[in-house]
């Protein structure tokens, strides 16, 4: 998926999110994917992790503090948990999906930021923002019983920047018990109809690659549901062939988002 497209993403995944929100929804529902937050913290997080990305956009520094993104003094009042609420929540977040979108554009994809990484670009935040709004509106779908679906390039894409962050090196300075994962023997396969990864850890390094090769462990379902599996939500429609410890030891181990 190009640029555009990603901050297209945003925008129609911020729609679909405070789609969502109807008049009949309680803001304090709890998210069980999210331990701790309910709705509307849920959707203060992503509103507010757009509002950061837009400083990123428009600056290339990210705000000093983490007032954007913490929920977790929103909506713990139920007076709060009203129809006037949900709809003015609804509005904030599509607000400022769009203002994102819209500073990413006139960014454009090769402006440098500051992040952890390789030469970080735009591209990369709006990258990170799409699939993050595409996650979050899986959490607050699964919490209101709301059906969830992705257009088969969207969850490709989500796997294969799940693939590429989780292989970063810098895990291995940041968490050095990662190494634990590196082994002879320990390979996975996540398949999908459409495509194929396959997850290496017989080196010094996590590596990935799109392969159809025999595996210790094959993850086998549609494309949304292998998503969902690797970001813990949901294990629907999901077959696993072959050393289920070894999947399980290494979505312990590799987990963010």
């Amino acid at each position: 998926m190009e640029f555009e497209r990603h901050c297209d993403l945003i925008v129609e995944q911020a729609e679909l999110l405070a789609g969502h929100l109807t008049e009949g929804t309680d803001l304090g529902t709890a998210v069980p994917s999210c331990p701790g937050w309910n709705v509307g913290q849920l959707v203060r997080h992503v509103g507010g992790a757009h509002r950061e990305a837009t400083v990123v956009a428009r600056t290339g520094e990210t705000p000093p503090d983490d007032e954007f993104r913490d929920p977790t003094h929103w909506y713990a009042d139920p007076s709060d948990r009203t129809v006037t609420a949900v709809r003015e929540l609804a509005g904030w977040i599509v607000d400022g999906a769009r203002e994102l979108a819209e500073a990413l554009r006139t960014a454009g994809p090769d402006v440098p930021i500051h992040m952890p990484i390789d030469e970080p670009t735009t591209r990369f935040t709006a990258r990170r923002m799409a699939h993050e709004t595409v996650m979050h509106r899986a959490d607050a779908a699964l919490a209101l019983g709301a059906a969830y679906q992705l257009d088969p390039e969207v969850a490709t894409d989500g796997i294969d920047e799940w693939m590429e962050l989780g292989a970063l090196p810098l895990h291995f300075e940041v968490h050095p018990w990662m190494r634990e994962l590196l082994a002879p023997g320990r390979t996975l396969r996540f398949a999908a109809p459409e495509q194929s990864w396959v997850v290496d850890l017989t080196g010094d390094a996590i590596r990935w690659r799109h392969s159809v090769e025999p595996t210790a462990v094959t993850v086998r379902g549609p494309l949304t549901d292998l998503l969902l599996h690797l970001y813990k939500r949901r294990n629907n429609s999901i077959e696993v062939d072959g050393d289920k410890d070894l999947l399980d030891y290494y979505r312990e181990r590799v987990s963010f988002g």
